[in-house]
Formats: structure tokens, C-alpha cells, sequence
């Protein structure tokens, strides 16, 4: 289906070039851009928008944010370290919990306050952040892995990535974590990437390293037919994420926690086009009907309903 530019264009496959110039670009105002790409920023506007996130334990700016180090990450169950205005999950430090006077990393190594501090450190130098700007470390809730995809995991938590055109969800999947990922759902990684069902949240089929596959490479367990907990849930914190950021084009990407149900972790203005390869279709005649919708306002929860008959 996908060797040849001809067989690409009958399949609705776009290209890099094409997202950017018809999506990104024209959909998505630069001066909103910041509301994606600065993490503490999304958070505070899901809260106003009624959109539950990982609990917010404390942001990190310089060194005397830093002497308050040891109050934030006062939590056993965990914490999660992150650069307000990283990608692709660099530099993130995912804490398990203590571990004989230091912490449990999610990889299972241990580490220490200072090791910590140098993370955060250089963080705030800008080396994971965007265009290597300097940045602001941010420390919140560590969520709890739901064990309805404990099958088809190796550690680490997966998510839920959904792709949002003015308002309406036009495609799913479900991101994975593997070995090779180091328990990180980041497909560039190595994560497994599954396409879901819009009408009903169930996944069909998957792929890693942009290659299909039929079960998870250390698991074992089949990825298509798992029914996704909170469908209609998180179809609507998509939805919702329009009116929230006033972006046209955005990756919504939520995670499943076995006591809080979906929250929202990110949101992403220029959403990758591997989703196409776990959906084995392409994008185009979906984004094309969702595009024909015109102007018209419709709630999120109308939005919805369109969203479940697109593809």
C-alpha cells in the first residue's frame, strides 16, 4: 500500500511538507503556539477549561526555586521531573518512589537529590527545551499505570494520542511502551503505536519503526481488538482542547491513571504523521471531510458525534 508516491496518494498518505503548510501553519496561529508549548502554561488553561491533568507538585525557575527541591518531591508514590518546554520526552525523570536514602527510577536504577539537581539544572539551561531556550522545570503527579493495557506494556505508562482539526477528533492511537523505548510511549523511540476505532475506541491495527506488527515485541500479547476505558471521555478532552488553545491543528495526547481515569499530559501543535502508518490509512480524506464541516459552531460534544462518523 505504501511503495510508490501513486500508491501514497490514492491511500490519502500526507507528506511532512503538506502538514506543515496546509495544517500547521495555516491552522495554527503563532502567537498560541505558546499555550502547546509551554507545559505549565497548558495546564493552567485546562483547569479553566475543565480538563483534568497530572497534579502540579511545584515549578523550578532558578536557584531558589531549587532550595525547595526536597518539599516538591515529597510525595512516595512518585513524581515526574519534566522541562516545561521539552519534546519527544527528552529529559523527563520518572520517580517510582524512595529507595534507601535516594529514589527508584521508572528503569529501575536508583538516584539521589544531586543527581536530581543536575537534571534540573540542566533543564533549566535549555538543553531539552525548543529551540534551546532557557526553561523552567516542572514537578507533578506520577500517574498510575491502569492496568487495562498491562498486557501489551513493558513499563512505563502509555498514552493516547488523538488528532484534533478545529475542534473535531479525526484520528487515534495508542502509544506503547517497549524495552527498546526504555518504558517511554515515544514511538521514535521504539515505542508501538496502534490505531484506534473513532466510533467505538477500539484498536485495529499497529506498527513499530513504521513496520506493522501483530503483537507487542516483549510481551508477546496481541495489539488490535483492546477496547480503550473512557472513549467518550477522552474524545471530549480533545474536543475541548480547541476552544482551549484556539489552535486549529493539535495532538491531544492523555494517559489513562487507575484511580483518576484520563488526563491530559500535553498537547502538541505539530503532531507527527506516523499515526497514519498504525490507522494503515491516510489522513487527507479525513481531514478533508472534517475541513468541509465549514464554520458552523458546534459544541465539543456535537463535535463528537461528527467525529465518530468521519472515518
Amino acid at each position: 500500500m505504501f511503495r510508490t508516491y501513486q500508491a501514497l496518494k490514492r491511500n490519502g498518505v500526507i507528506g511532512i511538507n503538506e502538514r506543515n503548510v496546509r495544517f500547521v501553519n495555516s491552522l495554527n496561529a503563532r502567537k498560541f503556539l505558546i499555550r502547546v508549548d509551554d507545559k505549565e502554561l497548558t495546564k493552567l488553561l485546562a483547569k479553566d477549561a475543565g480538563i483534568p491533568t497530572p497534579e502540579l507538585y511545584g515549578v523550578i525557575k532558578n536557584a531558589r526555586d531549587m532550595r525547595r527541591l526536597a518539599e516538591f518531591i515529597d510525595h512516595s508514590d512518585g513524581f515526574v521531573i519534566k522541562p516545561a518546554m521539552g519534546s519527544q520526552g527528552k529529559g523527563i525523570m520518572v520517580v517510582d518512589g524512595p529507595l534507601k536514602g535516594g529514589w527508584r527510577l521508572s528503569s529501575g536504577r536508583r538516584t539521589d537529590l544531586e543527581a536530581m539537581k543536575y537534571q534540573i539544572n540542566n533543564m533549566l539551561s535549555g538543553m531539552y527545551s525548543l529551540g534551546g531556550q532557557p526553561d523552567k522545570a516542572l514537578i507533578e503527579y506520577r500517574v498510575k499505570f491502569d492496568d487495562v493495557f498491562g498486557q501489551v506494556s513493558y513499563k512505563g505508562v502509555p498514552d493516547i494520542r488523538v488528532i484534533v482539526l478545529k475542534g473535531v477528533p479525526v484520528f487515534a492511537m495508542l502509544r506503547l511502551p517497549t524495552a527498546e523505548s526504555d518504558g517511554k510511549a515515544n514511538l521514535h523511540k521504539g515505542g508501538v503505536g496502534a490505531g484506534i476505532d473513532l466510533a467505538t475506541g477500539r484498536t485495529k491495527r499497529a506498527m513499530q519503526h513504521d513496520q506493522f506488527v501483530e503483537i507487542h515485541p516483549d510481551t508477546g500479547y496481541p495489539l488490535e481488538d483492546i477496547q480503550t476505558p473512557y472513549w467518550g471521555d477522552i474524545l471530549l478532552m480533545a474536543a475541548k482542547s480547541y476552544e482551549m488553545t484556539e489552535l486549529g491543528y493539535v495532538g491531544v495526547d492523555i494517559v489513562l491513571d487507575r484511580d483518576k481515569g484520563p488526563l491530559l499530559l500535553e498537547l502538541n501543535a505539530r503532531p507527527g504523521i506516523s499515526i497514519q502508518i498504525a490507522n494503515r490509512v491516510g489522513l487527507r480524506f479525513v481531514l478533508d471531510k472534517a475541513e468541509a464541516l465549514g464554520r458552523e459552531a458546534r459544541t465539543p460534544e456535537e463535535r463528537v458525534e461528527i467525529a465518530k462518523t468521519l472515518c
